[in-house]
Parts: structure tokens; C-alpha cells; sequence
């Protein structure tokens, strides 16, 4: 190969690299369209309703406990008896799990039960939510390669408070913090593990621009499991909670060492209620 065209390929790698990385990203953002567009997204949950000891009637009169917008006037109901709940519908009475797929459907609607720290809800999906037919997209700050970083991950396991938008304060698993540098200055977060069964690592983070820009609460950031002592951190796929499109979501909301004194123009703006 020649000189010149040795050094044509120099020239050109780089800039595959970054038509790659611009592909990903592109790819990334599609795909998290679409997971809050579709059949039980994000956009899709328009109601909570809280259960009480014992019976929880459910339907569309104004008389039961838990008022639907669609299915017939008197549905069924959900009992609520020593942290166990049930269903009546259709007849049969069933046990539901709290915080599973295990779903009641009523229509068009579905039913599910959640635990927050004791306190038994109902959870309702309605694909035909006015939160999904408002939804027209999101918005994004430009893409830059600064906020695409190679972090340092320490190994520091503890169990760190975690405060949801209810007050509910609850110890989560957290392996450790990562250290990073932006603009010639430090900064840590700390990762909890969202999932136990993944070593892969999730962030609840604030910055200069949350309230601003960005959603209020803060934003969330998933990166894969350190390789060889880092974390690859990148700001560019930072999105916003379930609670910026839905007030029927219970989110977490940033512990006080990922409260970051910088602005992070990256990811996800604004969005919502």
C-alpha cells in the first residue's frame, strides 16, 4: 500500500468510528422510543390506586373503591389480607404477586399489584392513555464524545439509602463508585444494583441542568460491569425516569453523593408533567 493511501486509512478510521458511535446512539434512542410507546410502556400506566385491609371493590361506578375508565360497573374486586393479595374476577379468585406480571385484565385494561416498601397498590395500563396519545417524542441534548467516559470503578460494597418520590426510604446493594474527570475536574457516582442477577451497574444521578433543561428528579444511567478496573460512563444515553411521563410512577430519586455540581448537556431534556 502506498503512503498516501496509508495515510487516507489513518485519516478514515476515526471517522468510522464516529459515524459508528453516531449509529449506535441513533439506534439507542429509537429503541427507547419504543419502549415507552408500546404495549405496556411507560407511557401506557394511568392510574395507581392504594389498597386498603380487606375488600377493594373495582369497576367503573363512582361507588367502588377503584374507579376504572373503561369495563363494566362492577368488575370484581382485590382483598388485601396479612401482605397477601387477591382477585376476584370473572368469577374465580386468584392470588396475584406483587411486582410481577401476574396481571388482571379488565378489557382493555391491566391490573397490576405493586409493593412499595408495605403499602399494596394497583397499578393500571391503559393502552389507550392520554399520556400516550400527548407523546411526541423526546428531545435530546447534541451529541458529543466528551460525555463518553472511561471512569475509574472502586470496589466499596455497602448498602446505600434509596428515598422513591412517596418518602420511602429503602437500603439498596451498591458495589462500589465510579471516579471521573469532566473538564479537568473530578467527580463520583455511585452505581446500585438494580438487578441482582446482572452485574451490570445503574445510576441516579442530578446535575446543574436537572429543573432546568433536564427533568427535575434527576436522570437515570445504565452502564455494563467493569472490565479491568473501568466503567465506560456515557452521558449521551442518560434518560428520564418513568415519573416525567406518567404521575403514576413511584421513582427513585438521587442518593446525595450522585448530585453532581456540573452540568452534564447530555442525554435526555426535559419531559412531562
Amino acid at each position: 500500500m502506498s503512503i498516501s493511501r496509508v495515510g487516507l486509512a489513518l485519516v478514515a478510521l476515526p471517522l468510522l468510528g464516529a459515524v459508528t458511535y453516531q449509529s449506535e446512539i441513533a439506534k439507542w434512542r429509537q429503541e427507547r422510543e419504543a419502549g415507552l410507546r408500546s404495549d405496556g410502556g411507560w407511557l401506557t400506566v394511568a392510574g395507581l390506586f392504594w389498597l386498603h385491609e380487606g375488600i377493594n371493590n373495582f369497576g367503573t361506578a363512582a361507588n367502588n373503591d377503584i374507579v376504572l375508565p373503561a369495563g363494566p360497573r362492577s368488575a370484581g374486586r382485590f382483598e388485601l389480607h396479612n401482605r397477601k393479595v387477591t382477585v376476584t374476577l370473572g368469577g374465580s379468585k386468584r392470588d396475584l404477586r406483587p411486582d410481577t406480571e401476574d396481571v388482571a385484565s379488565v378489557g382493555r385494561l391491566s391490573l397490576y399489584v405493586i409493593d412499595r416498601s408495605g403499602r399494596y397498590g394497583i397499578r393500571m395500563k391503559d393502552p389507550e392513555s392520554q399520556f400516550l396519545r400527548d407523546f411526541h417524542g423526546l428531545d435530546y441534548f447534541a451529541l458529543k464524545d466528551e460525555y463518553r467516559i472511561a471512569a475509574n470503578f472502586v470496589v466499596d460494597r455497602r448498602k446505600i439509602p434509596i428515598t422513591n418520590i412517596l418518602g420511602q426510604t429503602e437500603p439498596e446493594d451498591s458495589p462500589g463508585y465510579v471516579q471521573f474527570t469532566l473538564r479537568g475536574h473530578q467527580y463520583r457516582l455511585r452505581p446500585v444494583s438494580e438487578d441482582p442477577t446482572s452485574q451490570d451497574l445503574f445510576f441516579i444521578f442530578r446535575d446543574l441542568t436537572s429543573g432546568k433543561e433536564t427533568y427535575g428528579a434527576g436522570r437515570f444511567l445504565e452502564a455494563a460491569a467493569p472490565k479491568d478496573g473501568k466503567v465506560i460512563l456515557d452521558f449521551n444515553k442518560a434518560y428520564n425516569p418513568p415519573c416525567a411521563f406518567t404521575p403514576y410512577a413511584t421513582c427513585p430519586l438521587p442518593p446525595p453523593e450522585n448530585r453532581l455540581a456540573v452540568r452534564i448537556e447530555a442525554g435526555e431534556k426535559k419531559f412531562g408533567h
